[in-house]
Order: structure tokens, then sequence, then C-alpha cells
């Protein structure tokens, strides 16, 4: 097993390491088929043995171009490190300065290492000083720059593709070519925690729909059926736990099933539809908490619902989404109801037009089933992942009267639960604790926690104390609930002011020697001001505005200008390529009064940003945020909305 020295030291060329090929027992993105013409096909090679002297080329391309034609994309297998992949305490790391050290630790809690430019990122990271800059162009290092040591240590960019060219089949082009790469939000920052931070969304979701739909704080024996279990989505099964309410979640890989089941965050599972029902009456009756995992296709659940229901007229479903990869259906994101798992990944390798035409058929079936159901007293919400956009598509009966473009039958969990939240600058706020020690992360808690409760004790209004209190539960169940995966980090929402408070609070205690080493603060890219998402953050944009990354790209800007120490853009990301513009950052806490006054300043326009923007689009609670910012802060002056003239007058200034 090679060492943290060796894994900085650049690529490892003289010997090269031994190809073990693909790693069995890892999971692996789905074959590609891009398409390449032969001309392309060259390119492909040239660009990747770019990175190579000339002396090893001739060995290199053949496996190269095998990996090629066998995956549809150049991985350099033979580069993947030997070592243990996990974030190693910061002291650890050969470096020159402490920035680079944290990013290296969040980079290998997060990123696949299968790669050469890994190791080529790794060393300029370990030699890197205060007065340069990493920039990073889709994966590639392009090089250090000098650069001065207010500037960012390190900057991001992710599929920035010219917009014409920003389609899905050309992005399989790009990607095949070693040329773009698809950033996804948090990881392609290196700011991926887990699934701990969609544990905590969905637990916020979940409490926030029973409140909207339902009417009621105690979702005990409240049913909510949806899909997936891998990466992201298997968050859905604790989160139902924590919340107290009983969830089934259909899962067509079993091996994704199964690791849910064994980190104990499923409590049953079964592939029997009718075990499943059975159980389902058997818990609403008694209000059990449970989480059951379904192994088979979400649609064969969702038409066993309604038949129940035609059948018996029980409605067994009171809440109901999907959160399958659905922004990526024809490569793997979606597998169609008509086929096996096995049976469809062979079909998506050979004849990707046949697995489109089922995926469509399925989604169309998917969506029929619950129309029926939302006849009765029963409420689905498109959870961010394209499905209603996809359906669509397809040809899905989801269309919306009089609705502008971003709108659907069903609501985005933007436009309906978590809209008014971000208005008010609530957003998932993060920080990993680099000693890699609980205790931080315990003591970081716990500040948290007193932040949270004294904002409460000395006066907040009701919707505000509502999500503190919210937030304060979710510590407390986190611990409880064992989340932390790998880095000790933890997520919680909070609004402008407990975000800059807990950053304050955190690094008075690095400097008292109460937290042992220096914090990373950053957040998920789905946030208030990171990302510009018409189908999702901004759904609730009515303006026109939706389709616009004027806010995503300055925010990313704004950050690396305000003391960010790395920062991030990517397209795609959620709702898939070409379909999103987001961005994050990283923020070193170590204890220093510089580090404070870097984190009251940009972390007040991280989200100050979003609110403005909001405000200025009409949302009303935006503005009274906005306003009420604006008096406590007078450097912060922003253009106010005045109110929309009356219809009547728009009529008439219109008519021929």
């Amino acid at each position: 097993m090679s060492s943290l020295q060796v894994l900085c030291s650049g690529l490892p060329l003289r010997p090269l390491p031994e190809n073990r090929g693909r790693w069995p027992g890892v999971p692996h993105a789905p074959v590609r088929t891009p398409g390449l013409s032969p001309a392309e096909e060259r390119l492909a090679l040239r660009n990747a043995l770019r990175y190579f002297p000339p002396d090893v080329q001739r060995l290199l391309a053949a496996e190269f171009a095998q990996e090629l034609r066998l995956y549809g994309h150049i991985y350099m297998y033979r580069f993947c490190p030997t070592i243990e992949m996990r974030a190693y305490p910061i002291q650890q790391y050969p470096c020159r300065t402490r920035a680079a050290a944290a990013i290296m630790h969040m980079i290998m809690n997060n990123l696949d290492p299968a790669v050469a430019q890994f190791w080529l990122t790794m060393s300029y990271l370990s030699k890197m000083t205060e007065e340069q800059t990493l920039v990073m162009y889709s994966g590639h290092p392009l090089g250090l720059f000098p650069s001065s040591p207010g500037a960012p240590r390190l900057i991001i960019t992710n599929g920035m593709v010219i917009p014409n060219y920003s389609s899905r089949t050309e992005y399989e082009k790009l990607f095949a070519l070693g040329v773009t790469m698809y950033g996804q939000m948090t990881a392609g920052s290196y700011c991926y925690i887990g699934p701990q931070g969609i544990v905590h969304g969905t637990v916020l979701t979940i409490l926030n729909a029973g409140r909207r739909y339902l009417g009621i704080e105690n979702l005990a024996g409240k049913v909510f059926v949806t899909s997936g279990l891998g990466g992201m989505s298997g968050a859905q099964a604790k989160a139902a736990v924590i919340v107290g309410c009983i969830a089934v979640i259909a899962e067509v890989d079993k091996a994704a099933l199964v690791k849910r089941h064994q980190q104990g965050w499923l409590m049953e599972v079964t592939d029997s539809l009718d075990h499943c029902i059975e159980r389902l009456r058997e818990a609403r009756k008694k209000k059990e908490v449970l989480s059951l995992g379904y192994h088979g296709n979400v649609v064969d659940l969702w038409e066993r619902l309604v038949h129940e229901l035609d059948t018996t007229g029980e409605l067994l479903v009171d809440l109901g989404s999907d959160q399958t990869s659905c922004h990526n259906p024809f490569n793997g994101g979606y597998y169609p109801v008509q086929l096996g798992f096995t049976e469809a990944q062979s079909l998506l390798a050979s004849n990707p037009a046949e697995f489109k035409d089922l995926v469509q058929e399925s989604l169309r079936r998917h969506v029929s089933a619950i129309n029926r159901l939302a006849k009765e007293n029963f409420f689905f919400w498109d959870y961010g992942n394209a499905f209603l956009l996809e359906a669509q598509r397809a040809g899905a009966d989801v269309e919306k009267k009089s609705a502008n473009k971003t709108e659907f039958r069903y609501p985005s969990y933007v436009q309906h639960i978590m809209g008014d939240i971000f208005s008010q600058g609530f957003g998932p706020f993060r920080w990993v604790c680099t000693s890699g020690d609980p205790q931080d992360l315990a003591v970081t808690d716990q500040l948290a926690t007193s932040v949270l409760e004294n904002a409460i004790a000395e006066g907040v209004k009701t919707s505000v104390k509502l999500q503190y209190m919210d937030n304060v539960r979710w510590i407390r169940e986190a611990a409880k609930h064992q989340l932390v995966v790998g880095s000790q980090a933890r997520i919680l929402y909070s609004d402008q002011k407990g975000r800059v408070a807990i950053a304050v609070a955190i690094n008075q205690a690095i400097a008292s020697g109460k937290v042992k080493a220096p914090v990373v603060l950053s957040r998920d890219h789905h946030d208030v001001s990171g990302t510009d998402s018409p189908f999702r953050e901004t759904s609730n944009i009515y303006d026109g505005s939706a389709f616009c990354a004027d806010m995503a790209v300055q925010n990313f800007v704004g950050d690396a200008c305000r003391g960010a120490t790395w920062v991030a853009l990517h397209n795609g990301g959620g709702v898939g390529w070409g379909e999103v513009i987001n961005g994050g950052f990283g923020l070193l806490l170590d204890g220093t009064p510089e580090a404070e006054q870097r984190a009251r300043m940009m972390l007040s326009w991280d989200v100050s940003n979003g609110v403005a923007r909001r405000c200025w689009s009409g949302n009303p609670k935006a503005y009274e945020i906005i306003c009420q910012t604006m008096q406590e802060n007078s450097g912060l002056e922003v253009t106010l909305p005045h109110q929309v003239a009356e219809e009547g007058i728009l009529q008439q200034a219109l008519r021929p």
C-alpha cells in the first residue's frame, strides 16, 4: 500500500504500477456508448496520453483503447492508488500550507481516485504556497499560477461547455474524449460528506410536507412511498425513521438494497409485493416507525397501490416522491419496469435506442398510477431529479393548465416545500473537522446547538424559530443515528445570521484549543444562492429569470473575492447536464482573526445574494428578510422591486 508521501510525489512512472483493471466488488458507472468516429477515438487516446512521457505511451495506448471500447471512457485503471482512500487527519498530509492539506483531506473523502489527474492534483497541492492558486479544468490540473495570500488556493470549473453544445449527446462525446466531466454538485467541488447531507434535507422535506399537505407535526402512521437506495437516494430510509413515519422504498439493484439493510438504514427488506402490502397495512394500524425496502421496480409498487385502492377502497399511501437518477434516465439512472435489472443493463449496452423507448413507456405508466392515487387524499412532489421533466418528454400526463415552463401537474419540492425556506436564507450549511477526531465534531455540534438555542431565546420570528428548532433536533438525532461516513462532518440548515455565528464560534474554539485542528466550512450547492436550476432550486421564481444563471456565476465570483479558500462552478448536477449551473466553496477556519473576518464577509454574501435575487423576483418572504438585513448592515444596499402593476393597467396597455 502506497503512502501519502508517495501519493503526493506525482505520477508513478518508473516503474509503472501493475494494471489490475477494474476492481471487482466496487460499484462502477454504466457502460457508455458515446458513438465516437475513428478520428474521435484517436483524439480521445491522444488526449489521455498527454499526461505521460513518450517511452510509456505505446504500452498505455493499447490498454486505454481497450477501456474506451469496453466502457466508453478512458478511466486509466492502472493508476488507481492502492492507498486506502479516506480522509486522513490534516497533519498527515505533506504540504506547505494548511489550505492545501485541507483540500487534500476533502478530496480523499469523496473523489474517485481512478484517474491519472488525481496523482498530479495531489502533487501540485503538496508543493503549493500561499502565493499560488491551483487551477482545475473539468478534472484536469492545469497547474499552479502566481496569486496572492488573499486569493483562493484552488479554482474548479466542471463542464463549462459553450451553451449551444451543452446537449446530452455532445456530453457523451466530450466525456469520452476526456475534455469535460460531469461535476455533479458537492462531489465536484471536493465537499461531499457522504449521505448525511441528503438525509438531513430529506428529513426537513418530509417534516415540512407533513405540515403543508397533511396539516400535522406528528407523522406516526403516515406512509411515504418512493424509490432509490443509492448513494444519495439511500438517505430516504434513514430520514423516514428519524421523522417517525412509514417509508416503502423500491430499488431495482439488490446490491444497493442489501447495503442499506446491512448498515441499518433499512429496517426490513422484501421482494414480494404481497408481503409489502401486508406489512404496510400492519404498520399503519400500529403506527410503527418502519423503513421497508422493496426489491423491485417502483412502477410495479405504484400500480399495486392503485389495485388495492380500486379493489378495496383503501388508500395505503399519504405522501410520495421519486429519487431515481432520472436526470440521466437513458444511461442507467432509471430502469424500465418491463425488464429485470440485469436484462436492462444488457439492453442499455447493446441497444440504447430500444432502452430509451422502454424507459419512456415506463415513465408513462409510472405517472398514470400516481395520477390515479392523487385523485384521493394523496400528495406527490418532484424531488428535483427531473422526474416530471423527463415524464413530460416521454408524453406522460403531467401538464398543468395555464402554467409556465417550470410548472407541472405536481409541484417540485422547492415550489411547495423548501422554496420559502430558501427565501428566508435557510440552506444546507456544513463543516468538516480535519483532525478526523469525533470529539472535535462533538464540540462543534454543541457550539452550533448553543448558537441556535441562544438565538431562539433572544427572540426570532415564528417561521425562523421553527427552522432553528428543527435543526437543533436534527443535530441531536444525527449524533444518535451515527450518520458520519468518512470525514467528521455535520450539516444543518441555517440562515445568514446562524451561519456566521456558528463559524465565529468554531473559529474561536480552534483558537482556544477546544477544537484541535482547522475546520472546513462549506455547503451543498443546493442552496439559497449556489444554484440556478429552473426545475429545482429556482423553480419557484416566476419572473422569467429561472432559466438565467447570473446568480450562481455571481456567487462563485463573489465568494472568491471575499475570502473563500476554494471555489467551484459546474454545469450539470441533480437535474442533469445542460439543465443547471451550480457552484460551491470551501473556507478554512484556522483560529486566526483573518479567518473570522473572511467567514463574516464571505458567508454574508453567500446567503444575501440569493435572498436578494428572490426578493427581486417578487417573493414576499425574501423581501422581508433582505429589508431586515439592510437595516442591520450599513454596507448592504439592494434594489427593491415596487409593487407589481394592477392587471387592468397591463391589459389596457396591451390592447391592440
